[in-house]
């Protein structure tokens, strides 16, 4: 006899290149067992995938290898459950490898920036890329003191898969001198 499972979610993901899906199979439960059969979910051998490796919400899981087991399993065929959907979230990014210079007191809180900027976090293989032509540092005050919080702007990513990441502007520390 074939049956259904219903009570099977697929779970969200962070970005990883892959269109590996996960699933969530507590609480599931069964359409069309007779009354006293004893049939349970054996989810040893499932394949849940994402329709699309990219940053989405709403993306189509295509569920494969669940099984029935229990004394009346052998009794039933399942029918893999459908229309089972999950989003996939951007990766995070950090950037490395730059500094702020410390200053002389100018009445100014432009912070000048130095170092070569670089990806931290980017998945090998990813067409990604950082620009940082327009990277901008600004000191917290323009007041002479030590470890002044420097805010950066202006760094941003481009390539085709700079869609599945998110990107964090760095903060760095830097002092400006009594002139």
């Amino acid at each position: 006899k074939t049956i259904t499972v219903s009570g099977i979610s697929a779970n969200a993901k962070t970005y990883d290149s892959t269109t590996t899906a996960t699933l969530t199979t507590a609480g599931y439960s069964f359409g069309g067992v007779e009354s006293g059969d004893t049939v349970t979910l054996d989810a040893t051998g499932v394949t849940a995938t994402f329709a699309d490796e990219h940053v989405a919400d709403g993306l189509a899981v295509t569920v494969s290898g669940l099984a029935l087991s229990g004394a009346q399993g052998a009794n039933y065929t399942l029918t893999q459950p459908t229309g089972l959907t999950a989003a996939i979230t951007p990766a995070a990014l950090t950037i490395t490898g730059v500094t702020a210079s410390n200053k002389a007191y100018d009445g100014t809180t432009a912070a000048a920036l130095t170092g070569s900027a670089a990806l931290s976090g980017a998945i090998s293989g990813d067409d990604l890329t950082l620009n940082s032509g327009s990277a901008t540092g600004t000191f917290a005050t323009a007041n002479a003191g030590g470890g002044l919080t420097v805010t950066t702007s202006g760094y941003s990513l481009s390539g085709t898969d700079a869609v599945n990441y998110t990107l964090t502007q760095p903060t760095l520390a830097a002092s400006i001198t009594a002139k």
